[in-house]
């Protein structure tokens, strides 16, 4: 999945190299305060297998400035590893697998911070409501976790400033968690609670 991102993004960029710029003017009054969008991870639910993650996210934004950025975003997804596994072997292998699944429904909000030009940083705070299934698709208990993104990367703007573009790349944190069902846990506790190097892809339309 987090391949496909990568790819999407490197397709993108060499698609439209004339038609990018990245910096929003202190003097430009007149650009778009308000934003939508989403994330490319969209396209993992085109896996067609039984991996699909059921992913969806709409973010809404505002921008408080040249420099500066809120958002919130809604998303839910359902994932059958642990989110602490970095990338590797161990990254969805077979052994590594829940004995079911989590879904998961959230929302986090979102700051970014422009530095120069379309480089800025990012910090994305998600509360997320859990329901652990079973293999046979069975409720087994609710959970809660508080899962931080710390992000850093560049945006670009499209056709005008009309849309725009952000690869990125990024640390996460589970900060806190419920209790997991004693199957799930003994697998989540072999991993950290940061994941390092996890690449995104945002996108969104101005208005």
């Amino acid at each position: 999945m987090q391949k496909l991102t990568i790819i999407i993004c490197f397709i993108l960029l060499s698609v439209f190299p004339f038609q990018v710029k990245a910096q929003y003017a202190k003097q430009d009054t007149t650009h778009s305060k308000f934003f939508v969008g989403s994330t490319f991870f969209v396209f993992s639910n085109l896996i067609p297998d039984d991996n699909s993650p059921d992913f969806a996210q709409l973010n809404l934004g505002y921008r408080l400035g040249p420099k500066d950025a809120l958002s919130l975003e809604l998303k839910t997804w359902k994932y059958a590893w642990s989110l602490g596994i970095p990338y590797g072997d161990s990254f969805e292998a077979p052994e590594e697998k829940f004995p079911g699944y989590i879904r998961e429904f959230g929302f986090a909000l979102a700051y970014q911070r422009f530095w120069w030009k379309g480089l800025y940083t990012g910090l994305h705070v998600m509360n997320g409501w859990q329901t652990f299934k079973d293999e046979e698709n069975k409720k087994i208990r609710n959970g809660f976790q508080i899962f931080n993104t710390y992000r850093i990367g560049y945006h670009f703007k499209l056709f005008k400033d009309k849309f725009f573009i952000e690869p990125s790349i990024a640390v996460t944190h589970r900060p806190y968690h419920t209790e997991m069902p004693e199957s799930f846990k003994q697998l989540d506790d072999k991993w950290s609670k940061f994941q390092i190097g996890e690449p995104g892809l945002h996108f969104g339309y101005n208005f």
